[in-house]
C-alpha cells in the first residue's frame, strides 16, 4: 500500500504528536516562577506579602487564591497578573533528546519510496525527520501529487533525483542540494539515477 508523507504525518499525530494543550496548573506555574529566581518559599511569601503556609497551600493546589492574593504574588514576582496564567516560553530547556541509530528507523515501505522514520522514541514533536530511498523512476508512478500541510526541507544524501513541483519547472538535483518548500503545494520526486536515490526529509507537524 502507498504511504505518502501525509499519511506519515498522521501516523505521527496519532502517537502523540499533535496532542491537544494541558490546562495550566497554576500551582506548579507559581512553584516554577519561584524556583527560577532561586526563592525559598520564605523569600517568596515575603516578596509577596503572603504567609509562608498560604504560599504553600497555592503550590500545592490546596486553595484558590482570590484575586487580591494573586496581585500580591504577581506584585512579588515582579510580572503581571495574566503572566501568572500564561505558560513558560518554549525556550525554555527542557533536555529533550532522540538518538536513531543507522538502520534502526521505523521502516515504511510504499510504493515510490522506502522511508525511514527516525527520533521515533520522542512525543508531541513539531517536525518529522525521516530517510528515504526513491524508487520511482517516473511521476507516472504516483497517484497524482502529494501534498499535506505545513513545510518540508528536502536534502539529498546519495545519487540524482528531480523534483517535481506543482508551480515550479522540474528541478534535477545531487547529492548535497537541497529545497525548502510550502508542502501544500503538490510535489513528488524522482531518481534519475541508475541506483535509488537516498533523502533526508523534514516535514514540519504544525
Amino acid at each position: 500500500m502507498t504511504r505518502d508523507p501525509k499519511s506519515l504525518i498522521k501516523i505521527a499525530r496519532e502517537n502523540g504528536e499533535d496532542s491537544p494543550v494541558e490546562p495550566l496548573d497554576l500551582g506548579q506555574r507559581v512553584r516554577d516562577l519561584r524556583k527560577d529566581r532561586n526563592w525559598t518559599l520564605e523569600q517568596a511569601a515575603k516578596q509577596a506579602g503572603l504567609a509562608r503556609s498560604t504560599l504553600s497551600k497555592i503550590e500545592n493546589g490546596q486553595m484558590s487564591p482570590t484575586y487580591e492574593a494573586l496581585k500580591k504574588l504577581a506584585v512579588g514576582l515582579e510580572i503581571s497578573v495574566p503572566q501568572l496564567f500564561t505558560p513558560p516560553q518554549q525556550e525554555k530547556v527542557n533536555g529533550r533528546m532522540a538518538v536513531t541509530r543507522m538502520g534502526e528507523g521505523q521502516n515504511q515501505l510504499t510504493t515510490t519510496y522506502e522511508h525511514e522514520l527516525m527520533a521515533e522514541t520522542l512525543t508531541r514533536k513539531k517536525m518529522l525527520p525521516y530517510r528515504a530511498r526513491v524508487r520511482a523512476r517516473s511521476v507516472d508512478e504516483f497517484d497524482g501529487w502529494v501534498r499535506h500541510d505545513g513545510e518540508e526541507f528536502l536534502y539529498v544524501l546519495t545519487g540524482v533525483i528531480r523534483l517535481y513541483t506543482e508551480f515550479y519547472e522540474p528541478i534535477e538535483m545531487k547529492r548535497g542540494d537541497s529545497a525548502y518548500y510550502d508542502s501544500t503545494m503538490g510535489h513528488n520526486v524522482i531518481s534519475v539515477s541508475p541506483e535509488d536515490a537516498t533523502i533526508l526529509w523534514v516535514t514540519s507537524l504544525t
